[in-house]
């Protein structure tokens, strides 16, 4: 009965491994003022001139904003929109010749949560007592790593919101919210811990008898 139970957190685990990495975990949004983009933008465009002409064209330019009502616009401009999975970012990530990262987020994030689940689950059939022990021991070893998928997220968070901000300085007004495969990957890190705990209690239980 345990060994059968164990499986099915194990295999469950696995469920909520695949939609936590394949489905978006946050998505960040940037809008700016239309009054502050206005202004923004003809400050750039007096700045493009010759010291010369930059006083006249200023003069210009801020009597054609005010006869035309722009400096009394109201609302937002949406200009950045992103959502990404874990996967995306990878692969965005690779693209971008961040491969070293791709591979780290990708490694920790997949790769050894995967092979951990499944080889819990080859633990839970009938096996020799050596292999058990031994496929315990190296999962112990990559479980020094287990925090390392929430590091991951973390830093896709920050990857993201670095890429929201980056060349629009204080102008941008950033909202984010998290995603339903933030949810399934939280989920997944919680019943895989708790299924190497159950794989561990009834080996150790099956030691002593």
């Amino acid at each position: 009965m345990k060994p059968l139970f164990s499986s099915l957190v194990i295999i469950l685990s696995l469920a909520l491994l695949i939609p936590g990495v394949t489905q978006p975990i946050l998505t960040i949004q940037g809008s700016i003022e239309k009054a502050e983009l206005v202004e923004t933008g003809v400050t750039m465009f007096t700045e493009s001139l010759s010291e010369g002409a930059r006083g006249n064209a200023r003069s210009m330019l801020d009597m054609a904003v005010s006869m035309f009502g722009f400096d009394n616009l109201e609302g937002e401009v949406e200009v950045f929109y992103k959502t990404r999975s874990i996967v995306d970012t990878v692969k965005e990530l690779y693209l971008s010749n961040n491969v070293l990262v791709a591979g780290l987020v990708g490694l920790f994030s997949v790769v050894i949560p995967a092979t951990k689940l499944l080889l819990l689950l080859t633990m839970c059939i009938p096996a020799t007592a050596r292999y058990q022990s031994a496929v315990n021991r190296f999962i112990g070893a990559i479980g020094k790593w287990s925090m390392a998928d929430v590091f991951v997220v973390a830093l896709i968070i920050v990857y993201m919101a670095g890429n929201a901000s980056a060349g629009m300085g204080e102008m941008l007004k950033t909202t984010a919210s998290f995603e339903i495969g933030f949810y399934y990957f939280t989920a997944y890190c919680v019943f895989s811990i708790v299924s190497h705990r159950l794989v561990s209690a009834w080996i150790a239980t099956d030691k002593k008898t």
